[in-house]
């Protein structure tokens, strides 16, 4: 049985949530990136029982977590099903569960700029924008909408430059940073629809 991860006082530790219906080759690129940009101690992967926003739900977790820790094989990468360990099932309650559960730990959110588009229609976005430092990773196609978003405009006076990202974790919120970099064409949908998962 897997138990919480370890996290001491003080280390930064990057959180990378989704479905991972399944994980691709782009979540393990934007997560080393992640690593290396933000200087993040380690990075979770918080495989989601389900996505709220989503109408269909995702292959069975086991599946799914199986496959992400064959995709992602790094020393400073766990991936978890620690959301359906809290019984969390919106971003917000996770975080608020894991700054409870790991104090002096410094999490910051990580996100893909195509979930900056939309994160307005998160519950309690703002409450994450306050509380926890996110770190936004260019998607194809999605740079544009993300840096006009109602997010993006809301929270611009927060914004640091890239070249301060590796300062990210370490703000004061609310704080995020946009970081192009090279950047994967894969997609999770884009897997399902070619019949490969």
């Amino acid at each position: 049985m897997q138990r919480f991860p370890v996290a001491k006082p003080g280390q930064v530790i990057g959180l990378l949530g989704g479905s991972f219906d399944p994980a691709h080759e782009g979540h393990v690129h934007i997560t080393k990136a992640a690593l290396r940009r933000f200087r993040l101690s380690r990075v979770w992967w918080l495989v989601s029982p389900g996505n709220p926003l989503k109408v269909n739900g995702p292959a069975p977790m086991e599946d799914r977590l199986l496959a992400a820790r064959a995709m992602m094989r790094h020393p400073r990468v766990t991936v978890t099903d620690i959301e359906t360990r809290l019984q969390t099932r919106y971003t917000a309650e996770t975080l608020a569960a894991l700054r409870r559960r790991y104090p002096g730990v410094r999490f910051v959110w990580l996100m893909g700029a195509d979930n900056l588009a939309t994160f307005d229609q998160w519950q309690n976005w703002r409450w994450i924008m306050d509380h926890v430092p996110v770190g936004v990773l260019a998607r194809p196609g999605d740079r544009i909408s993300a840096r006009l978003s109602k997010a993006a405009r809301v929270y611009r006076s927060a914004r640091l430059p890239g070249k301060a990202a590796h300062r990210l974790g370490l703000q004061r919120t609310p704080a995020w940073v946009f970081i192009n970099q090279p950047m994967s064409r894969q997609s999770s949908s884009a897997i399902r629809a070619r019949g490969e998962w």
